[in-house]
């Protein structure tokens, strides 16, 4: 059982790192996508703290003798879906990513194998001029 004190404690830092998290997205140092994840965690933090007999009836309910495991066994899942979760975001992202450096090779082979005189971004009429002034000069 947590003193007064203690529980204190953990609902000042479940309250920081909701401030914390609150702050990054201003920032955009993180997504709003994660913001949900992050705030649920700081949130049953808070109220694990403020009631923690009711943290021990779930425990007892889950059939776990001794409620600390059940608080580790809780957290290695949350870790575990946390983990798959992002290592689905980076092979999303790798595939994106492939994807959009083949597009570029594609555009940067078909810029290089288009005659300077039907290119429309401006580049052709100074090719017409710089090769006229070489010719000029010959």
């Amino acid at each position: 059982m947590l003193t007064p004190r203690a529980q204190a404690l953990v609902v000042l830092i479940a309250v920081s790192c909701i401030g914390f998290i609150v702050r990054m997205v201003r920032r955009r140092q993180i997504k709003v996508k994660y913001l949900l994840l992050w705030l649920i965690v700081a949130l049953a933090a808070s109220v694990l703290a403020a009631f923690p007999r009711g943290f021990d009836l779930v425990a007892q309910w889950a059939g776990v003798a001794y409620p600390p495991t059940f608080l580790f066994l809780m957290a290695i899942a949350f870790l575990l879906f946390v983990v798959i979760q992002f290592s689905w975001e980076l092979s999303r992202l790798e595939d994106r990513t492939r994807r959009l450096a083949e597009e570029l090779a594609l555009l940067r082979l078909s810029a290089d194998q288009t005659p300077p005189a039907a290119r429309t971004d401006g580049s052709a009429a100074e090719a017409v001029a710089s090769s006229d002034a070489k010719t000029a000069t010959s």
